[in-house]
């Protein structure tokens, strides 16, 4: 009898030695993924920017407030692809003007890496697009190096390059700045009086759009946690000459979203902690305490 307890006591010691390595590099990194369920709202604010209005045809300058909304389609995420829609609604505070800009997009990405892919019916604003790089988080295990994170304004990715760390609400982040250079985004009809021009009639103008991006991110998760956008947007005639502002903001996230990102970060963060870190060691320690007193049982039966 005491032989046999000996030999179960060692073999669930060993098997618990075993199952720490499995959990820790095998089951922890299949349990850590972005969620298919996802729903959350954003909420960006802009002070003083300066948008051309359609209703007034010209620029006025407000205070913007951004609501955007991100839903997670189940039924189409499938294996290592998850799919989450957006809406960004734009209010214009200062001039009571709601919803002066509607946008959309569709996307998918590798619930592991965070990196695009390209099914499901992506899109932006009802177009196809092709996505790559980054989309809404960056890879778990974040490194201080540069990413392609995907714009959908100009519908292509930049690099995003790691500048350095910092800490928001006290959570330990890594800081990354994206460049974007001026791009042609669409082009419009317009009436030529409206652009200070003395045509009659309508012409085209090409909307440009450049700006910089910066992300706060937490690097276990790689969760954005904060971010912040200055858009640069014109309107160009076809010699290339500018003849108006499009939209031209500072858009930064709202102290209670950050908020609320930064909560969201830390429970992930500490999921992450005790799947790779917590419960292997457990089950290390456990089962060499069992494979110790299997050992020192069998000697002293013997004796």
């Amino acid at each position: 009898m005491g032989r046999i307890s000996t030999l179960v006591l060692i073999g669930v010691g060993a098997f618990f030695i075993a199952l720490a390595p499995l959990v820790k590099f095998w089951a922890a990194e299949k349990i850590i993924a972005a969620p298919a369920n996802q729903f959350g709202i954003t909420r960006l604010t802009a002070t003083g920017a300066q948008y051309f209005s359609k209703q007034d045809l010209k620029v006025l300058t407000a205070d913007l407030d951004i609501i955007v909304t991100t839903r997670g389609d189940v039924k189409e995420s499938k294996d290592d692809v998850v799919v989450w829609d957006e809406a960004t609604v734009v209010n214009d505070v200062t001039n009571r003007r709601p919803q002066i800009d509607l946008s959309d997009r569709r996307s998918a990405f590798d619930k592991y890496t965070g990196a695009g892919v390209n099914c499901c019916a992506v899109n932006v604003k009802k177009a196809p697009v092709t996505l790559e790089g980054q989309i809404y988080k960056f890879p778990f295990g974040v490194e201080k190096k540069t990413y392609k994170v995907f714009n959908s304004s100009v519908q292509k990715a930049f690099d995003a390059t790691f500048v350095r760390e910092e800490a928001v609400n006290g959570l330990p982040v890594y800081v990354f700045e994206q460049q974007i250079p001026s791009t042609k985004t669409e082009t419009l009809t317009a009436p030529a009086s409206v652009l200070g021009m003395t045509e009659e009639g309508d012409v085209q103008v090409d909307r440009y759009y450049d700006g910089k991006v910066t992300f706060w991110i937490e690097p276990a998760t790689g969760a954005p946690v904060k971010q912040e956008q200055q858009r640069h947007e014109v309107l160009k005639t076809q010699d290339g000459v500018e003849r108006s502002l499009a939209f031209v903001a500072t858009a930064k996230m709202t102290d209670q979203t950050v908020s609320d990102l930064v909560s969201s970060a830390q429970k992930s963060k500490s999921q992450i902690n005790l799947l790779k870190n917590i419960i292997p060691l457990v089950l290390l320690i456990v089962g060499i305490a069992f494979v110790l007193v299997g050992v020192l049982l069998g000697r002293r039966a013997e004796r």
